[in-house]
């Protein structure tokens, strides 16, 4: 178990903002990364943001209340970050432009988007990225973050229950899209 996950934060530790926060980044920003990909999938925006929800874990520390565990608040702070970013102006005007631009045909560019994507992805992981927001974020918290129900639930703001529906009904969207492929 890591310090983080053993130093309690009260008002005192506070003064040891900056070793939290370098606990935090050690610990946690690859995680935080790989969730923020699920919400944009583009490598560079999510290194993108994944800075900015860290930036605003170090400014927001002494909002921190301890009612969750720090992994958890980190993720809340990532998920609604994201989500502010899929409503940005910035994002529905801009992105979407440059989407246009990427399906102008370029035999150099789809080359190697072909290996890029052969080598990188698996049919799971592009089964569970095409599933909507609400399921690929329960996927990724309780698969790949191995987080609890209830500890989804003090990130997403979400019901228990509705959370245990979400998870079923992604599981079976997923099996269904792997069928698909095969």
């Amino acid at each position: 178990m890591s310090e983080l996950r053993q130093m309690p934060l009260t008002i005192e530790s506070l003064a040891n903002k900056g070793d939290i926060i370098n606990q935090l980044i050690n610990d946690y920003s690859d995680d935080i990364l790989h969730f923020v990909y699920t919400y944009v999938k583009n490598h560079t925006v999510a290194e993108d943001l994944t800075q900015e929800v860290l930036i605003k874990c170090y400014e927001k520390l002494h909002t921190f209340k301890q009612q969750s565990s720090i992994k958890t608040w980190a993720f809340r702070i990532a998920s609604n970050h994201c989500k502010d970013y899929l409503r940005s102006w910035y994002y529905r005007k801009i992105t979407l432009n440059e989407k246009i631009l990427d399906f102008i045909p370029s035999k150099e560019k789809q080359v190697e988007d072909a290996v890029i994507q052969k080598d990188e992805e698996t049919s799971l992981v592009n089964a569970v990225m095409t599933l909507p927001i609400k399921f690929r974020e329960v996927i990724f918290l309780h698969y790949f973050e191995e987080l609890t129900l209830s500890e989804i639930s003090n990130v997403t703001g979400v019901n228990v229950n509705t959370l245990k529906t979400r998870l079923k009904r992604a599981k079976e969207l997923v099996k269904s899209k792997i069928e698909e492929e095969v």
